[in-house]
């Protein structure tokens, strides 16, 4: 009976163990995405975005904001309700541009409209958690609330007027030309902002739509517009 007792005993130190090591191996998982891809990601939008700034210094103004369209990004993003500062947009929406920290452009399955062309919907996606996680706050968004898109030459000001919590990532509607999920029906000059909900999964998606409300222009010293002071 003793020595039943004692390989029993045996047993369940190792299981102890074993459950032990499993849940360090986990937790150092979860510190790598939510925390260390965060830190890489920050780093390496920064350098990004020092270049898109160099370039924009070098870049003769007749060449027109289609000419920011590079690897290295076409402008900044600032969504003041959201917090952490400006964010580095780049062309596409795969899991090696977004991971970089930036927020992307959709090429596919919609293609997005640029804020600069005359009417259609500037579509965006960014990371929820991890890689920099720059769209983790969209759910402090709220009806009148700005958001700015910022290239070399203008700044382009949007206000939120409508938002969707949740619905299936493999709902196109919400990129198209007249998003007509969000209440519009005409053509007009649209943005919307997409990221993975609810938070640390990437089941559905949350929306948020905003219609352009003005354009400025980008003078010598970069004023902000008033919804960035």
């Amino acid at each position: 009976m003793s020595r039943a007792r004692n390989r029993i005993a045996g047993a369940l130190s190792v299981l102890g163990e074993l459950l032990i090591t499993t849940g360090l191996v986990l937790g150092l998982f979860v510190v790598y995405s939510l925390w260390w891809t965060n830190v890489l990601a920050d780093r390496s939008a920064a350098e990004r975005g020092d270049q898109v700034r160099k370039t924009w210094r070098s870049t003769p103004a007749a060449a027109g904001p289609g000419a920011l369209d590079t690897r290295d990004g076409i402008g900044f993003l600032h969504v003041p309700a959201m917090g952490g500062g400006e964010v580095l947009v780049k062309r596409g929406t795969s899991a090696d541009v977004l991971d970089d920290g930036v927020a992307g452009y959709y090429t596919d399955p919609v293609a997005s409209a640029l804020p600069w062309d005359k009417s259609g919907n500037f579509t965006l996606a960014a990371h929820r958690d991890g890689h920099g996680a720059r769209f983790h706050n969209i759910h402090k968004l709220r009806t009148g609330d700005a958001i700015v898109f910022e290239t070399r030459d203008t700044w382009y000001v949007y206000r939120v007027y409508a938002e969707l919590k949740q619905t299936s990532k493999y709902d196109t509607g919400v990129l198209a030309a007249v998003p007509a999920e969000s209440g519009k029906t005409v053509p007009g000059r649209y943005i919307t902002l997409t990221t993975c909900t609810p938070m640390y999964t990437s089941k559905y998606r949350y929306i948020v739509w905003g219609q352009l409300l003005r354009t400025e222009k980008v003078d010598a010293r970069r004023t902000l517009p008033a919804e960035l002071r």
